[in-house]
């Protein structure tokens, strides 16, 4: 019986042996920094592994934004001991947009479907916060104003360029920029992103 233990013990050792550590690089807007460490047996194992990892984490710098998002890369290619990865999506923590939700305030939530400049599908979903509560007109106006302009924004930007953007609040000021004038707005934020092959 103890024998019987022991080889078992000896093969499970073994398997991790047989293992190899492949370093996961960012993609090439973060200049293919590396995150992190997977092992596997092949390297076959890790592609379309999806790997999530918070935003000051990746870039070193741990402001208020970026400790509160979360980005998700999937594994597209593996290289000798490096596996590559491509941006699949973002968000941002539940507890944060709670902290931008007030009394007297209309909360306008937004999901709309946007395709990039070269030609990515991207599901993108924001909310505003106005000022004062308004009333069912208005916020239907600005619901309206938020998805033409997502969707125009985003045409206008490749993938890449239109991640940076989102992780980074410049997408968000833009759309907020274009629809300020409808109501008076406290925040505007995209909460969070998904591309394509994730949510069809």
């Amino acid at each position: 019986m103890a024998e019987a233990q022991q080889q078992k013990k000896t093969k499970v050792v073994d398997t991790f042996k047989l293992k190899t550590w492949y370093a996961v690089q960012a993609p090439d807007f973060f200049e293919r920094k590396e995150f992190g460490q997977l092992v596997a047996l092949e390297p076959e194992m890790l592609k379309n592994r999806v790997i999530s990892i918070g935003l000051g984490e990746l870039t070193g710098s741990f402001s208020q934004a970026n400790a509160f998002t979360s980005v998700r890369f999937r594994i597209s290619d593996v290289q000798g001991k490096t596996a590559s990865t491509r941006f699949i999506g973002h968000e941002l923590a539940p507890g944060y947009i709670k902290t931008l939700l007030r009394r007297r305030r209309s909360i306008i939530y937004n999901v709309d479907d946007a395709t990039t400049k070269d030609g990515q599908k991207v599901r993108i979903k924001s909310v505003a916060v106005t000022a004062f509560r308004t009333s069912e007109a208005v916020r239907h106006a600005l619901r309206q104003a938020v998805s033409q302009s997502i969707k125009l924004a985003a045409s206008e930007l490749d993938l890449s360029t239109l991640a940076q953007e989102m992780l980074y609040g410049k997408f968000a000021a833009k759309v907020f920029g274009k629809v300020k004038n409808i109501t008076p707005l406290r925040r505007l934020e995209i909460r969070k992103s998904e591309v394509g092959e994730t949510f069809q």
